[in-house]
Formats: structure tokens, C-alpha cells, sequence
């Protein structure tokens, strides 16, 4: 059992000084995952990597009943959700109108242009994901490792515990699905 999974054990069993010694273990890759999934946003966006690591862990670890790891794998996978959530309700709140609401960015060096919003493609992509999860969860979970928290598909594979010939499986299934999706649901918004 490497570290990781040791001091998420003692996590698990309640010792208070275990979540500082994970912190230093995980926050390298965590970093590395917020930033890939933020490098994949479009410009615009203020959410920092730093500060996703630092409210995704915070989720993860500060809670009043500590969680149950199975693994390092199953940490990252969780990580990658709480990541998730944290892009998606700042979409959210970026689309109240106390924030902005509907209003468009305008970029005055591109004389003007209109810039599509960032958090509607999340919001989209959320939904999409949603429906796709109660009608396959496990092809849902590697899409949230693909696509937030960056893994390649043998870590993902790892994470879910399938092997690496179904994991590509479902991750072409799950690609052409959410493709097929959202482009369904960009077609209905444009005929509204």
C-alpha cells in the first residue's frame, strides 16, 4: 500500500493530523489536473489551478464523516468530481443575472467581437453528462476522469478498475454519444 492510501486510511479513521500529510503527497498531480482541465477553458476564465486544488480538496477532505478511499485511484476519480461540480456552479452562478446573466464579453483588441461564454459549454456539457450517467454511470465516470481531471485512459482504466481494451471502448462510445448530444441540444437552442 503506497502513502497515499495509507494516510487515506488514517483519513478515514478519524485521525485530524492525516489530511495535512496528504496535502503535500497529492497536490503536485492534483495541480497538474486542475491546470490541464482549466488550459481546456475557454480565455476568460478567472478560476485559478491553485484555488480549484485548494476547493476541490477542501470537499474532498473537510467534512464532518470522512469518506471511504478504496484507493489512490478512487481519490483522484473523486477529486476529478468535486472539480467538476466547482466548474459547473461557477458556470452556474455566472449565468445569474446578479452576475452578468445573459450578457455577452466584449473584446475591445478584436474590435468589438462578441466572445462566446465559456460556462455555457460547461453547463451543456454538465447536462449532457447527467443524462449520459443514468443511462451508463461507468462509461460517465471515465469521461469525468478523461475530461477533468485529465488522466489518459490507462489511469482511468486504473481508477475504474476495467481493463485498458474496454476503457478505450467506452471511451469512443461515450465521445460519440456526448458528440451526438450536444449537438442535438446546439441545434434545438438554435431553432428556438
Amino acid at each position: 500500500m503506497d502513502d497515499v492510501t495509507q494516510i487515506l486510511s488514517q483519513i478515514e479513521q478519524g485521525d485530524p493530523s492525516a489530511a495535512e500529510e496528504l496535502l503535500p503527497l497529492v497536490y503536485e498531480e492534483l495541480r497538474k489536473l486542475a491546470a490541464a482541465k482549466l488550459a481546456q477553458e475557454k480565455p476568460g476564465q478567472t478560476l485559478q489551478a491553485t484555488a480549484l486544488v485548494h476547493d476541490a480538496y477542501i470537499r474532498l477532505v473537510d467534512v464532518e464523516k470522512a469518506e471511504h478511499w478504496d484507493s489512490r485511484g478512487h481519490f483522484f476519480a473523486a477529486a476529478a468530481e468535486s472539480m467538476r461540480r466547482i466548474l459547473v456552479d461557477i458556470a452556474r452562478r455566472k449565468k445569474r443575472p446578479k452576475h452578468g446573466g445573459n450578457l455577452q464579453r466584449v473584446n475591445l483588441d478584436a474590435a468589438c467581437t462578441f466572445a462566446e461564454e465559456p460556462s455555457e459549454d460547461i453547463l451543456a456539457l454538465d447536462e449532457a453528462l447527467r443524462s449520459f450517467a443514468t443511462a451508463d454511470p461507468k462509461k460517465a465516470d471515465l469521461v469525468k476522469l478523461r475530461f477533468f481531471a485529465g488522466m489518459t485512459i490507462p489511469e482511468a482504466a486504473e481508477a475504474l478498475g476495467i481493463s485498458h481494451a474496454t476503457a478505450e471502448r467506452y471511451w469512443t462510445y461515450a465521445r460519440c454519444w456526448l458528440f451526438s448530444e450536444l449537438d442535438k441540444n446546439s441545434s434545438d437552442s438554435n431553432t428556438t
